[in-house]
């Protein structure tokens, strides 16, 4: 068999978050991250969504392993869902393994012991694949670059980084290995576009520790600071300000505590004052109290939304309080959170976010930085991943600037060919994403969720028909309109609806009203013909049909004919 590299993405490029990256080697495959994205108002009702793995689940005898680059959701929060699918053995650090041996308890997913933990620089092999795990900052302890041989060259996948020159937890990126790497000779930088359009550096973790002492100092009543749980080094600067402004701290939400609980069991967050409970907080002075929360992104169920909605059992935020986002703003939040603002703001609450203070630096580099990966590792090919398609194109545009030989922009289920250069498209596999929805997992075109986007834009109309065995109306048909249109406020235009109704089922064949499918779309015919509605307004109409047997129709004219006797 002829010797080849290839690569493919099952998730992650085009969209920020959902990463899924997969290395074939000599017909082996290798899966780097596992993570999911959180559902937006494109599946109503929906929590999480998580890549479809059909691809590599149909050749999981031939995967090797998950190596995982770091603990966040989007590059490991899959794993408790489709792990059991692979059963593959998975490689990563102390605190991703720390934080996923918590997830797959939480989701009761048997055999942790196929967590490997290795260590950052050391060789290690997953099958075919020579691998090396390179330490980054990033906005999360322990984030990696994973750096795999090839007969061609490296193949150097940066996952989530920056560079931090003082990131307050945890060792600067490994400068000194990525130097030694890029001196190996690097076939292909498969890296991270998040910033690409964001000039100079991504800034440091200590400048927003000064920022924050300060703020927080500042502020004469209560204080509720919300930021990523994963943000474990902006959790300690937290910690630290309240401490020294004389305030007790009290965690909220089960991921903070889960987070917290994982730095320690790895040996951060040493020397932090002790942290309360929320069932502490009814008795502390709340002047002197600052809550640590979780909801940074208006989670509908994280504890902020609860706080600022007036739903949380023990915490509350009044007038003259301070709630501080010190996390980025996700593009595709901002209704979400504008709205959760808007609720703080109406309690009599300032709301501080990074648009009005300092208060949160990125996790992922900007031009600058990502200029000097380049320089360090002097790829042949540039592959753009982590980020929408502006971010793609403006990332393969940097690239060719900085002298790469080649920079190819792919989509998700593009089969890449990396070796033996030139990297080329060779094929398409399938991917998609789906959705848990009461723990199953649906495909995210399903039918459930077309229908439901319909109702939340379109409403429904219900219309109650009941026939006879031969299929004639017996009674006037019912119309009910459930956020699709006021039938009151049009004069007669229920009564016409019910009449256009029984006519279009009067007028069917003989053979075709008897079946109800039938009757079902010619009523809906004549609903949508007598609301009149406009083509883009296209509510969901039920027919819920009723057939009397000639019992119940004999049993119902013996109780008319008894009813009009009586009358006399």
């Amino acid at each position: 068999m002829t010797s080849s590299l290839r690569f493919v993405a099952l998730g992650g490029i085009g969209e920020i978050g959902l990463n899924l990256y997969l290395y074939e080697l000599d017909g082996r495959w290798l899966m780097v991250d596992c993570g999911i994205a959180f559902a937006d108002d494109r599946h109503p009702g929906a929590d999480i969504i998580l890549p479809d793995i059909a691809f590599i689940e149909e050749r999981k005898e031939r995967l090797d392993g998950i190596i995982l680059t770091h603990a966040h959701e989007d590059h490991l929060g899959a794993v408790p869902y489709l792990w059991e699918r692979l059963g593959c053995p998975i490689y990563c650090t102390t605190f991703p393994a720390a934080v996923l041996r918590r997830k797959l308890a939480e989701h009761y997913v048997k055999n942790p012991a196929a967590i490997h933990q290795v260590k950052n620089g050391e060789r290690f092999t997953v099958g075919p694949f020579g691998c090396r795990l390179i330490h980054m900052t990033h906005s999360i302890p322990e984030a990696s670059a994973l750096a795999i041989d090839s007969p061609w060259g490296v193949v150097m996948h940066t996952g989530d980084w920056k560079l931090d020159p003082a990131p307050m937890l945890g060792e600067p990126s490994d400068i000194a290995l990525l130097e030694e790497i890029g001196a190996e000779g690097v076939l292909a930088l498969v890296a991270d576009s998040t910033n690409v359009l964001s000039p100079g550096t991504s800034g440091s973790e200590a400048e927003v520790r000064d920022s924050l002492r300060d703020l927080i100092a500042a502020q004469p009543h209560a204080v509720a600071l919300t930021t990523f749980a994963s943000n474990v080094a902006r959790l300690e600067t937290a910690m630290l300000a309240a401490a020294e402004a004389g305030r007790e701290i009290v965690v909220v939400g089960r991921s903070m505590h889960r987070m917290i609980e994982a730095a320690k069991e790895c040996g951060y967050l040493k020397g932090i004052p002790p942290l309360r409970d929320e069932r502490d907080a009814a008795g502390l002075p709340r002047h002197r109290t600052l809550y640590l929360v979780t909801g940074s992104q208006g989670e509908p169920r994280a504890a902020m939304q609860r706080i600022a909605t007036g739903n949380h059992q023990r915490i509350r935020l009044e007038a003259g309080d301070t709630a501080i986002f010190s996390s980025k703003i996700i593009p595709g939040n901002e209704r979400t959170l504008y709205s959760l603002h808007n609720h703080l703001v109406e309690l009599g609450v300032e709301v501080i976010t990074e648009e009005d203070h300092f208060v949160h630096v990125s996790g992922h580099p900007c031009r600058d930085e990502m200029e000097q990966m380049y320089r360090w590792m002097k790829p042949k090919i540039a592959i753009p991943v982590h980020g929408e398609a502006r971010h793609l194109y403006a990332h393969a545009r940097f690239a060719k600037s900085l002298g790469v030989e080649q920079a190819l922009v792919v989509r998700n289920g593009d089969l890449v060919r990396l070796g033996p250069p030139p990297a080329k498209v060779e094929s398409e596999v399938h991917t998609g994403r789906r959705v848990l929805e009461t723990d199953e997992l649906l495909d995210s075109g399903d039918e459930l969720y077309r229908s439901r986007r319909r109702l939340a834009s379109h409403g429904t109309v219900v219309v109650g028909l009941v026939l006879d065995p031969y299929g004639s109306v017996l009674a006037a048909p019912q119309l009910t309109a459930i956020g699709a249109i006021d039938l009151s406020s049009f004069g007669n235009l229920e009564k016409a609806a019910a009449d256009l109704v029984a006519e279009a089922v009067e007028d069917l064949q003989d053979e075709d009203v008897l079946d109800d499918e039938r009757v079902a779309q010619a009523v809906r015919g004549a609903v949508r013909q007598a609301l009149s509605l406009p083509r883009h307004k296209r509510p969901i109409v039920e027919v819920q049909v009723t057939r009397l047997s000639p019992s119940s129709l004999a049993s119902l004219e013996d109780e008319a004919g008894e009813a009009r006797v009586g009358a006399a």
